[in-house]
């Protein structure tokens, strides 16, 4: 197995250190003998090798039980969960899934996929992806895609939505003013009438009236 670390020494002062070749990352071993700085380096690689060997393990158990996946990506799991949706729903889930921060992971294969790779597309996204993300990842472990979570519910960023108000009067007019059609025109007086928001009016039921 490919070690992840390898022992570099400065130049300037002979102190040993360690570099990341996955991360590119470099820590001082704050040491100038070779014999320590190797047995440092030996300590690192094994705390490294013995979970990446688990993973392995269970790959192989996992991929007796089913063979595809160890293939699936986030791409997949994302397509799958719009043939669930229907309507105006799917039509959402196909805006959302275009979010420019899920390129960091359509092509990641799900057994993969690190903490840290969910982090990364959290905070290049926005609310939107926070939801959909927080979606996707439940979706996968309902479906049996992923064996365990990748990122725990108390690590997730807090969904913070931004400041929300109430058109103005003026604005209200500006929009009935270009709407020709006259059930979408006297729905928009309805929303301005009661000062209820679109999605709340067109939601509502009989039953919802006092």
């Amino acid at each position: 197995m490919k070690n992840r670390n390898r022992l570099c020494r400065r130049k300037l002062g002979g102190v040993f250190y360690v570099h990341d070749s996955e991360t590119g990352k470099q820590e001082t071993l704050r040491t100038k003998d070779k014999a320590t700085a190797l047995r440092l380096l030996h300590s690192k690689n094994e705390a490294y090798q013995k979970p990446v060997l688990n993973l392995q393990i269970a790959r192989t158990y996992l991929t007796a039980s089913d063979s595809e996946i160890a293939k699936r990506t986030w791409q997949t799991v994302m397509n799958e969960i719009v043939l669930t949706k229907k309507n105006a729903t799917r039509v959402r889930w196909n805006r959302a899934i275009k979010d420019k921060a899920f390129d960091l992971l359509r092509d990641c294969p799900l057994l993969e996929t690190r903490a840290e790779h969910f982090l990364e597309a959290l905070r290049q996204g926005t609310v939107s992806t926070n939801v959909h993300l927080r979606k996707l990842h439940n979706f996968a472990l309902d479906m049996n895609r992923l064996p365990w979570s990748v990122l725990a519910k108390r690590r997730w960023p807090k969904i913070e939505y931004g400041e929300k108000r109430g058109i103005t009067e003026e604005e209200h007019r500006k929009i009935v003013a270009v709407e020709t059609n006259p059930e979408r025109h006297s729905f928009y007086e309805l929303c301005w009438h009661v000062g209820a928001a679109q999605s709340d009016v067109a939601a509502s039921t009989a039953e919802d009236a006092d």
